[in-house]
């Protein structure tokens, strides 16, 4: 073999070594990215859902398709959790800052949250995104919707129960499916919860509370969802 040729396969071995060095690396970090989205649990299909936004949008779950996003029951005059929830629901907005993130808030009391009086809500609690939907509609059809996704909302017809609704909150990611992390039983969550508590471990509810892990954790999630 010439001289020339063993230079050659020299320098041909020095261009594709590193070069199958980076191909490797992008094939590990593409590894990596689908392990991370994996390890959050598939709950379901999200269920279907058409509504009117507060600019007089209809706004259905084929819309959110290509987002992440986040799915809560409240209603504008609660005077009790949905304070907590939607200043929760802000920080998260302020932290993620991306417009593939987006959140969807279903009034459990269509009656009084009219669009107009939603967008009112909107600009009272400051949000910023374009993509945080809060959408009204028939009162027998939410209920239906809250069924459908397996968070509760109380009996239209029960008096003492109509406003009543629970304080959890569902991962969506781009394929329209809710997505949840597992817990240290390595059981899935499903849900995680827009409430405050007194302890860092969230045991304890309390409106006044200082902590909020699962609003950290929801932060983690979205991220990995988003990458």
């Amino acid at each position: 073999m010439s001289k020339n040729n063993k230079t050659n396969k020299s320098a041909k071995r020095k261009v594709i070594i590193p070069l199958a060095v980076i191909a490797l690396l992008f094939l590990g970090i593409g590894i990596g990215m689908s392990y991370f989205k994996k390890s959050l649990y598939t709950v379901m299909k999200v269920p279907y859902f058409e509504l009117t936004d507060q600019n007089n949008k209809k706004i259905t779950n084929k819309d959110m398709l290509g987002k992440v996003y986040l799915v809560e029951f409240f209603f504008s005059r609660c005077p009790t959790i949905c304070p907590v929830m939607n200043s929760n629901m802000r920080a998260i907005e302020d932290e993620i800052n991306n417009p593939d993130f987006g959140i969807i808030s279903i009034s459990i009391d269509p009656e009084n949250d009219t669009p107009e009086l939603l967008k009112q809500h909107a600009k009272r609690i400051g949000v910023k995104s374009p993509n945080w939907h809060f959408l009204t509609g028939n009162r027998d059809y939410i209920g239906k919707v809250a069924d459908q996704f397996d968070i509760y909302v109380g009996d239209k017809e029960d008096e003492s129960e109509n406003l009543n609704h629970s304080g959890m909150i569902a991962l969506v990611d781009q394929e329209g499916n809710i997505r949840c992390r597992y817990n240290k039983d390595n059981m899935p969550i499903l849900y995680y919860s827009g409430l405050n508590y007194e302890d860092a471990e969230g045991k304890a509810p309390k409106l006044t509370g200082k902590y909020h892990p699962d609003r950290e954790i929801l932060i983690e999630d979205i991220k990995k969802l988003l990458k």
